[in-house]
């Protein structure tokens, strides 16, 4: 390990939770270098484009919203009958594109079978994840947005705190949307409307609201 490594593995110790250290001009080697070492550090969310590296130490808040939405994504899975792959923060990276990423959670919809049964993803011969998640609370992921864009993502959801917004993938950049592409009558509203229920009223009661409201939907 370099001597530059050991020094911004002391800053990275010491980071606030909520906050975000930049680095730049990282080589591939020192990022690959970097994310074996911050093993010890799980749940740190590191990014990378072409030299500059962005890590973020997570706050409680930032993971209570994270879990939420895993949730949703699973009672999805199981109301609409569908074989869905939660990736979590998945370390995404091609060293051909020089970029990397973690999400703060990931799912394989369409392509949930191709990826069943591995340990590793490799980008360059196993396809994306097919919706990306994204809490901002203290810090933007828009940054990121040109990394999943070089990797194919379909699909991003983005939640602030107070809103939630969905983007998709056109040509080579992402535009805001009304609905999901994986889950087409999952609305950015009505994502919003379930995370501000477990605000005031708690996770179980929020996605077991949230169960009801898709079963109503899918009837509709």
């Amino acid at each position: 390990m370099s001597a530059y490594t050991s020094d911004y593995l002391e800053a990275i110790e010491h980071l606030p939770d909520g906050a975000m250290l930049r680095l730049e001009d990282i080589s591939w080697d020192e990022y690959e270098q970097l994310l074996e070492q911050l093993a010890e550090w799980p749940g740190m969310r590191v990014s990378y484009d072409h030299g500059r590296v962005e890590i973020i130490s997570p706050s409680f808040q930032h993971e209570k919203f994270i879990a939420f939405i895993s949730g949703m994504g699973r009672i999805l899975a199981e109301e609409m009958n569908l074989t869905v792959e939660a990736a979590g923060a998945t370390t995404f990276k091609q060293e051909s594109l020089l970029k990397g990423s973690e999400g703060d959670e990931s799912f394989y919809v369409k392509n949930a079978g191709a990826i069943i049964g591995k340990l590793q993803i490799d980008l360059d011969i196993d396809p994306p994840p097919d919706v990306v998640v994204e809490v901002d609370i203290t810090n933007e992921s828009l940054n990121k947005f040109p990394i999943y864009a070089a990797f194919l993502v379909p699909e991003i959801w983005r939640y602030d705190g107070k809103q939630a917004r969905i983007y998709h993938l056109v040509n080579e950049s992402y535009l805001e949307r009304d609905a999901s592409l994986s889950f087409p009558f999952l609305t950015a509203q009505a994502m919003t409307e379930f995370l501000d229920q477990s605000k005031t009223q708690g996770q179980t009661v929020a996605l077991a609201a949230f169960r009801q409201w898709v079963r109503a939907a899918m009837q509709a």
